[in-house]
């Protein structure tokens, strides 16, 4: 036998071992897979079995305890002595004071009638005569302005004006103006007169009426 032949022959033994021992591990590997397989499977029926046969029943709950209380003490009320004897009532004869009289007010007296009939003031003269035509204010009469103007004056006791207003205007205050003023230097009156015929303070009313002068 030549070199080259022992070398194939030494080739063929070494794959021979090696295809050998390959199909030595996946049978291996087989029987091992296998085997744990069915080693589960066994594992856990055993455990399945086990588990259920450990798993106990609880026993209930005891009952729970009812406290009972005694009943309260109930102590009888004292006796309490009543005295069933009537009261003595006593009768008064006499006759009970009379009610006290009261007086009505007396009526409140009347004022005396008066001794003289009260007056007011009268004008002395014609009242027209105290503001004329000539009285008439030359700027109004200028702007041909008429009016009427109300006023009141108040009288003293000796018939003289202490006072004049104008209670309605004329819408011109020159106009106003000098209805007070010419009353007030002219105006005499006969005084006002109270209930004991002595002179007094009275008042007085009228209007003058501003009428421009036809020619």
């Amino acid at each position: 036998m030549s070199y080259a032949d022992q070398s194939m022959s030494a080739n063929r033994i070494t794959a021979l071992i090696i295809v050998a021992l390959i199909h030595i591990v996946v049978i291996y590997a087989l029987v091992t897979g296998l085997a744990y397989e069915g080693y589960k499977k066994v594992l856990q029926r055993v455990t399945a079995v086990d588990i259920k046969e450990e798993v106990k029943k609880e026993p209930p709950p005891p009952p729970k305890k009812i406290d009972i209380k005694p009943p309260p003490m109930v102590v009888p009320p004292p006796k309490i002595s009543v005295t069933t004897q009537a009261p003595v009532m006593e009768t008064v004869r006499e006759a009970p004071p009379p009610p006290p009289i009261v007086l009505a007010p007396p009526p409140p007296s009347a004022p005396p009638p008066p001794r003289f009939q009260p007056k007011g003031a009268v004008p002395k003269g014609n009242p027209g005569n105290w503001a004329t035509t000539n009285d008439y204010p030359s700027r109004a009469l200028r702007e041909e302005r008429e009016g009427t103007s109300g006023f009141r004056v108040t009288v003293g006791p000796d018939g003289k004006v202490t006072d004049c207003s104008i209670t309605s205007s004329s819408g011109h205050a020159d106009l106003d103006a000098a209805t007070c003023d010419n009353v007030r230097r002219r105006a005499r009156f006969t005084p006002a007169m109270d209930g004991e015929g002595n002179p007094t303070t009275g008042s007085y009313s009228n209007r003058v009426r501003w009428v421009i002068p036809k020619d």
